[in-house]
């Protein structure tokens, strides 16, 4: 049995690089860079590959609107346009309706804060994860993957270590109980320890890299 300490150090030289990382989303606890990470978990809860979607977020970010006003004040066109050029193109005209109602609840419930909406949970992940999903086309997936790399900024999160998470590490034979897995993990590095998990579980290229 390969020893789980050093399994997980090899993982996170690998693989430890959230979704947020890559779209150029500097994560904090600010308004405009958690905004930022919830149209990139909208964007990534469609089928569609992970790298369309960061490369959209990152069109729509560079377009201007990473923050709720600038996306609803921008058109359903600008919005359409730069999700194009990010090849989002199955579901283009539909996120982008989507993104504009989605700007408007988050003006509208908590004031384009989303730590409003982390207060009106008060503590409880359940809470939370209910209402991420108020935001349109923000399913259980996008919901998930919010929390997965929240944590980052949000301790009351962790361990975040959901369904797919632990099936990259029951892939990796590392536990798959979540506080026998945090374990391995020093607090602040269990964001980036679930994207791993959750990329190893969805490559087995990465997987046996890990491993080997």
């Amino acid at each position: 049995m390969k020893d789980p300490q050093r399994v997980t150090r090899r993982l996170l030289e690998v693989a430890a690089r959230t979704y947020a990382d890559e779209a150029g989303i500097r994560l904090s606890d600010s308004p405009a860079m958690l905004y930022r990470l919830l149209v990139l978990s909208v964007l990534l809860s469609t089928r569609i590959k992970a790298d369309i979607a960061v490369a959209a977020a990152r069109e729509l970010f560079e377009a201007g609107f990473g923050t709720p006003r600038k996306m609803l004040d921008a058109s359903w066109q600008d919005r359409v346009d730069a999700l194009g050029r990010g090849r989002y193109v199955r579901y283009d005209e539909s996120t982008a309706t989507a993104l504009g109602e989605g700007a408007r609840l988050l003006l509208d419930s908590y004031g384009g804060d989303l730590r409003k909406l982390r207060d009106r949970a008060g503590g409880e992940v359940g809470e939370l994860r209910g209402l991420l999903r108020e935001v349109p086309r923000l399913g259980p997936v996008g919901a998930d993957i919010f929390c997965r790399e929240a944590q980052q900024v949000w301790p009351e999160l962790r361990p975040y270590l959901d369904r797919k998470a632990r099936e990259g590490a029951q892939r990796i034979s590392l536990p798959t109980d979540v506080d026998e897995l945090a374990k391995l993990v020093r607090g602040d590095d269990l964001a980036r320890f679930s994207a791993a998990l959750v990329r190893v579980r969805l490559d087995k290229k990465l997987a046996q890299q890990v491993t080997q």
